[in-house]
This record gives C-alpha cells, structure tokens and sequence, in this order.
C-alpha cells in the first residue's frame, strides 16, 4: 500500500463527502478508494468512517486521524514547494482546471508542447463547466469563462471566446438559409442547456446577436435542449438544426464546409475568458511557467 496516496484518498473521502466524489476528484474508481480506505484502516486496526449505502460519518478516531493527515500531506506539499524554489526548475504536480469544451478543443492539444518545454512537470488537469474553487480544491491554475467574481485571486485576460452560427448544407437545403435575425423565429435552433446561475442561461429561448446597428434579441425554439456541446454539435452536422457554438470547436468543420456559417453581419457575442491563480502560488517554478506559457498562447496582445 503507498500510504501517501491512501491518507490523500482518505482526506479526499472526507471533504467529498462520500467515496464517489472522491473518485472523480482523484481520476480512479469507487472500488479503488474503497479498496485504499480498507487498506488504511487494516494498517492502523482501527475503523475510521462508519459507511451506509446513503451516508458515512468519521468515527472519533477518524476525524483526529483526518486533521493528522492534514498536516502530513501539508508537510510533504510544503517540502515539496522549497526544493522546487531552491532549485528554481518547474518539476511536480500542476493541477489545471478548464471548462470542457475549451479544454478539450484548445488546451489539451497544447499540453503536449508545455510537457516537453517541461519534461519534470506532471499535469493534472480537470475539466468540467462547474468552476471548482482553486484553494479548496487543491488547483493551481483554472480557465474561467464568463463573468468573474470578486476575489483575492490573479486574473489575466486571455482572448475572447468567441462563437458562430451555423448549420450543415443538408438543413439549409431543406428549410432555407436565414438572411435577417427574425427569420430565426422560422427555423429549428438548438440550444445547450447552460445550468442553473450561469450568466448565459437566457440563451437558451433567447439568442443575441450583435449586428450593424447594435445587439438584437430574437425568440428561439427548436426540436431539441442539451448540455453536452459535443451532443449539440453532432446535432448540427447530421441536420437537425441551426446552432450558436464555440469557434474551437465548429471551425475545422466551417473549413470543410461540414457547417455553414450563417449571418456574418450578426454575431453572437463573445463572452471573456481569464486564466486565474493564487498570487502565493506564482512563486512556484511549474505555475509561473505554465502561466507564461498559456498568456502566450492566449493572452490579449
């Protein structure tokens, strides 16, 4: 049994709130942590979280040994941190968060050139259109979309995310092609279904678009909602309808002309995308790399 990585799993248990979410936070399976948590337990002869299939409660001994393996975990972090300054070259873990569809179109692909400018550098990157929050989550670094909060953090802007409507040939060839944004009313839009807070969600019975004379609203509907933005453009290039999606991840199909763009005197407006980090963190080596490498990438110039 590695300890390290099963006292980590166990105060992973503990903040999730259960065994599954502490799966997803560390890229293994249930049965893995379950499997970590047993080991654990049969090493110390003492049982540290009273499970049921609806809850689990940390027995007295438990939560003391939890606030231990903090300050264990915290300890090695903390060494790790004054070799990594001592030596001044990016080595260890970076963890990354990143919204999914700009992760998977934009980041990862980028990844490969970061990890052989920094070969010591092992990258843990998590990609959801949550925003985990960075110091509670043990994250690095994330890529924000939207509007930001207040906060103590480091914002840097990086270029705009933008999107474009559009179609397939087969749809525009059955129901015509839109010329004005009132001819939306007449045709089937499909829309991501953004969840519940986030600043885009009217844009799923509403769409804007900024044209000559300034921002429009129109009235959508269409045969499908989905929050999946590879479900949504999958839709849109087997013809079930006209979309608004991310430039990353339509524009190798507007160049084989799989997708249409619509309207170009009318845009849908881009929203703001940040890279954001704690300013304690910057001193790392492997942050104040990776942070020079995606404002290259992407800043504003």
């Amino acid at each position: 049994m590695d300890l390290f990585q099963a006292m980590t799993v166990y105060v992973r248990v503990v903040e999730a709130g259960s065994m599954t979410a502490a799966a997803l936070q560390s890229g293994m399976s249930t049965t893995m942590v379950g499997n970590h948590l047993k080991a654990l337990e049969q090493r110390l002869g003492v049982r540290l979280l009273n499970r049921t299939t609806r809850r689990q409660r940390l027995t007295e001994f438990g939560a003391a040994y939890y606030q231990r393996c903090l300050e264990v975990l915290g300890l090695v972090e903390d060494s790790e941190r004054l070799a990594e300054q001592a030596l001044d070259e990016p080595g260890g873990t970076l963890r990354i968060t990143a919204p999914l569809t700009f992760g998977t179109e934009r980041l990862a692909p980028a990844l490969s050139e970061f990890s052989l400018q920094n070969p010591r550098v092992k990258l843990d990157v998590v990609l959801t259109n949550r925003r985990p929050l960075l110091l509670e989550n043990d994250l690095d670094v994330a890529f924000r979309l939207g509007a930001l909060e207040p906060s103590s953090l480091i914002a840097r802007p990086l270029i705009d995310y933008t999107l474009t409507m559009c179609a397939s040939p087969d749809y525009l060839a059955r129901k015509g092609t839109p010329e004005k944004p009132e001819d939306l009313q007449h045709h089937d839009c499909l829309s991501f279904a953004y969840p519940a807070g986030d600043d885009w969600q009217s844009a799923v019975k509403e769409w804007r678009l900024i044209g000559p004379n300034g921002e429009v609203s129109v009235t959508v509907s269409g045969p499908m909602l989905i929050n999946s933005s590879a479900g949504l453009h999958q839709a849109a290039r087997t013809g079930m309808g006209i979309v608004t999606m991310p430039d990353a991840l339509v524009e190798q199909d507007l160049r084989d002309g799989k997708l249409v763009a619509l309207m170009p005197q009318y845009l849908p407006p881009s929203r703001p995308l940040h890279l954001i980090y704690a300013q304690d963190r910057y001193r790392l080596p492997k942050l104040r790399r990776f942070v020079d490498f995606a404002m290259q990438m992407w800043g504003k110039h």
